[in-house]
């Protein structure tokens, strides 16, 4: 399942969730410890891995990531505009016009995974020092 969210999309994991198969309280707390302990196992999964191959985020790391996403909609959209003054434009300029546009999604998709792995704790935020 997709969400929608400004330009970006977010897709929602999928967890079992059994209606109503046991009322005991005492399992139900039990299942919840076995939840949080699984939890718990891919947040410092993802704490360590991250940390490791990216090292740690900073304005100037997210300054880069946003200007090269800017470029990459700014060079789809001029070459959007210029395809618009095309009565029947080629394959090639369509194609063209594709990798442009995939380019810049990707780029802003890796922009709000960096700023998702700050918020969830996995990369470390270093702020500018003052």
């Amino acid at each position: 399942m997709a969400t929608r969210t400004s330009s970006f999309h977010r897709h929602a994991i999928d967890h079992f969730e059994p209606q109503g198969t046991d009322d005991d309280p005492h399992a139900q707390r039990r299942m919840r410890g076995q939840l949080e302990q699984i939890d718990y196992t891919a947040f410092a999964s993802n704490k360590e891995v991250i940390g490791a191959v990216l090292g740690f985020a900073d304005s100037q790391k997210f300054q880069r990531m946003a200007v090269a996403a800017a470029m990459a909609r700014a060079q789809w959209v001029k070459e959007a505009l210029a395809l618009s003054e095309t009565i029947s434009p080629s394959h090639e300029q369509i194609s063209r016009l594709g990798r442009l546009r995939q380019a810049y999604e990707e780029l802003a998709e890796a922009y709000e995974a960096m700023r998702r792995m700050v918020e969830r704790g996995y990369l470390p935020y270093r702020a500018p020092a003052a």
